[in-house]
């Protein structure tokens, strides 16, 4: 078996590479998770538009003397925001919203850098598996549709609005999420996994719907974000007294209330609420039946707890209407719940198989 040592080394190789690259994406993942609590702040502190230009190059620097401080104040003057709502703004309150909307324009550059550079390194220097090089260059390509997303998010406040589109707005967190969740099903499948047999092809599915569910529920929650509908009600389980309340359908057509109207939009952003827990419940109780004792048991369980205290979350937004503090924790805990699902998802399918050219003879 002259090629044994060779077929191990090479096996070595790529366990060593799996490693390091595990790394990078975790790395990327906290930057992504971090950009995603800004952007948060950013919206809840009415930030979003205090920089009306896009720089991708030299936006990195902010302004370095009092000259260039009023001259963004005076293009941020030229917009309904400040006319409308802001009018009379000193440099000081315009400095608050303007260092927000900074540090999320800087974390997403920085996200692409931390992203992008050892992506092409790992390219140049054969690091990367066959498999993955497609679906890793995919992402880069992702992350920059995300910036062009960014700025037609914000354009959108720009003239005739007072804020941004919320069509816009949801768009921008969903992506941001979906990238988020297929940097984790990379990750997790270039990790070690157990042997565990997968208990029924149901389950697996099960998994995939909840994934699947949890981000159209943070597209919902973008929309709610957008229209400040989390004020619409303040009181749960009822709304405005009843469980399915006056007023939802008052717009024409009928189907832009799903998108326009605050007490509609929140209302099914509690559906979907409501579907999830259900969801995740049958799941982890299924898992019981047909797979106790195993990780994906384990997983279910795990994730129907983080499920339930998001639920919490959300109830505790609702009741104290809607402050920063808990909005930002709802919003965070939603990507967390996001990145479990889709790793307990990705549990099912197994590690990625060994790609090697070296083949063991006898």
């Amino acid at each position: 078996m002259p090629d044994a040592g060779k077929l191990l080394a090479e096996q070595q190789r790529i366990r060593d590479n799996r490693a390091v690259q595990r790394v990078w994406l975790a790395i990327v993942l906290v930057a992504i998770f971090a950009l995603v609590l800004v952007g948060g702040a950013t919206r809840l502190t009415d930030s979003g538009l205090s920089i009306t230009e896009w720089k991708p190059i030299h936006g990195v620097i902010p302004p370095l003397s009092e000259a260039e401080w009023q001259e963004e104040l005076e293009l941020y003057r030229q917009i309904p925001e400040y006319q409308l709502i802001n009018k009379g703004m000193s440099l000081d309150e315009f400095k608050v919203i303007y260092w927000w909307e900074w540090a999320h324009r800087f974390l997403a550059r920085g996200v692409g850098v931390l992203f992008g550079v050892p992506l092409l390194f790992f390219l140049a220097t054969g690091r990367v598996e066959k498999r993955l090089r497609w679906p890793l260059f995919g992402l880069l390509v992702l992350g920059g549709l995300q910036g062009a997303v960014g700025w037609w998010m914000v354009a959108s406040g720009l003239v005739d609005r007072v804020d941004v589109s919320q069509y816009r707005l949801a768009t921008h967190l969903t992506l941001a999420c979906l990238i988020f969740a297929a940097i984790v099903w990379v990750m997790r499948g270039l990790a070690p996994h157990s042997s565990d047999p997968v208990p029924s092809v149901g389950l697996k599915r099960g998994a995939g719907a909840l994934a699947g569910l949890i981000l159209v529920q943070i597209y919902l929650g973008g929309l709610v974000a957008g229209l400040d509908a989390g004020l619409a009600s303040n009181t749960w389980p009822l709304m405005n007294g009843a469980f399915v309340p006056e007023g939802l359908l008052v717009i024409a057509p009928a189907w832009r209330n799903f998108f326009e109207n605050e007490l509609t939009v929140q209302f099914v952003h509690r559906l979907g609420g409501y579907l999830i827990f259900a969801l995740a419940f049958w799941h982890m109780v299924a898992s019981i039946q047909r797979g106790r004792g195993s990780t994906h048991c384990r997983r279910a369980v795990v994730l129907f707890g983080l499920v339930t205290i998001q639920a919490l979350i959300g109830i505790v937004v609702i009741v104290t209407q809607v402050p920063v503090s808990w909005a930002l924790l709802h919003q965070g805990w939603a990507v967390v719940v996001l990145g479990f699902a889709v790793a307990h998802w990705r549990g099912f399918h197994g590690a990625y198989p060994m790609e090697t050219n070296i083949s063991l003879r006898s």
